[in-house]
This record gives C-alpha cells, structure tokens and sequence, in this order.
C-alpha cells in the first residue's frame, strides 16, 4: 500500500492545530462532539471506536481511519475484532469499501508496530 499512516497523522493533524488557532470555537465544538460520542456508556469505548471505522472506511475517509485505528489499537483491538467489523463495513459499502478496508488492514499493520 502507497500511505504512510503515521505520516498522514502527523500531516492531518499539523493543520487541525492551524484550524484550531484560526477557528477554536468549531474546533472545540467538535472535540468536545467526540468526546461525548466516544465516552463509555452503555457502549464502550472500543465498541465505539470499532463503529467510527466502520463509518470512516463506508465514507471512504483514509485519515479518519488512519485516526480511529489508531485509538483502537491504544484500546487493544485484536486484528480479529478489526476484521469483523471491516466485514460489516464491506457489507453496507460494497465494493469501495472492500477496497478501504485493505486501507484500514495496513493501517493497523502499520499502527501496531511497536518503534
């Protein structure tokens, strides 16, 4: 795979910081959005997470599963849990989102590696 998804994290956020100078309100309101919506509950927070890659990799966002495979890896998401939940992802997406899980399989491939 051509991403480099450490890289594209830095990238993505280095100009999220730009946003967040520049507009902190909206910045905020979205943190705060997260925050809210992955806090546990009556879901938990990698339940949640597995959602959001699911959704990322449906609306074929590559930083926003770059980000969310991310946190599931820091949440100990095996690669059996991650492959379950790209099933259902491809199952709802067809096609492009078969092709965005290969995406999100090296980005965990990439994410895991302990540097």
């Amino acid at each position: 795979m051509a991403s480099d998804y450490k890289q594209m994290m830095k990238d993505v956020s280095s100009q999220v910081a730009v946003l967040k100078k520049d507009q902190p309100d909206t910045i905020a309101g979205f943190y705060a959005m997260a925050g809210g919506a992955t806090k546990n509950g009556a879901l938990d927070e990698k339940t949640k997470e597995l959602i959001t890659l699911a959704i990322a990799v449906a609306l074929r966002c590559e930083p926003c599963m770059a980000f969310h495979t991310a946190a599931l890896v820091r949440l100990g998401v095996t690669k059996e849990e991650l492959e379950e939940t790209l099933g259902c992802a491809i199952y709802m997406g067809g096609g492009p989102a078969l092709m965005y899980s290969a995406h999100a399989m090296e980005a965990f491939e990439q994410l895991s590696k302990k540097d």
